[in-house]
């Protein structure tokens, strides 16, 4: 027999359906289609926005990082030329240090005397300041006892 004909047909379940109950099937079945297809096109749209979301948030971060980089390489030139002034402060400072240790070592106490007379010929003005300093510092050292 042939369903286009017959008003009724069976149900799944072996009872008869009417042409209403068919159509009504039929439009649910199409309801059904369509609200799939909605959730699916959301879904696809939901997908493609938190993927472009990722890239937008990758390149953020990809910023981030190469300015942190940047900090970092500036930052590294900063305490490389500060630590090498204070190496070469150092250096000059012990080096001063050895010349008199040197002097010291090398030079007796007649040569001293000389080389004080001849600095105070060359400089007499900073040398009666420095004669004026520590005779003050020896009086208060006396004073102090």
């Amino acid at each position: 027999m042939d369903d286009h004909n017959n008003p009724t047909s069976e149900t799944p379940y072996g009872q008869p359906e009417s042409g209403a109950a068919t159509a009504a099937r039929m439009k649910l079945s199409e309801k059904a289609a369509e609200v799939n297809e909605k959730v699916a096109d959301f879904g696809r749209k939901t997908v493609d926005s938190i993927d472009e979301s990722r890239k937008g948030t990758a390149s953020a971060l990809d910023q981030a990082a190469a300015k942190l980089h940047s900090s970092g390489d500036q930052l590294s030139d900063v305490a490389h030329t500060a630590a090498d002034q204070i190496s070469g402060v150092a250096h000059s400072a012990a080096e001063k240090l050895r010349t008199a240790a040197d002097y010291i070592r090398e030079t007796d106490l007649k040569g001293m005397g000389d080389d004080l007379k001849d600095i105070v010929k060359r400089y007499p003005g900073p040398a009666l300041a420095a004669a004026a300093v520590l005779g003050f510092l020896v009086a208060r050292g006396f004073r102090r006892d």
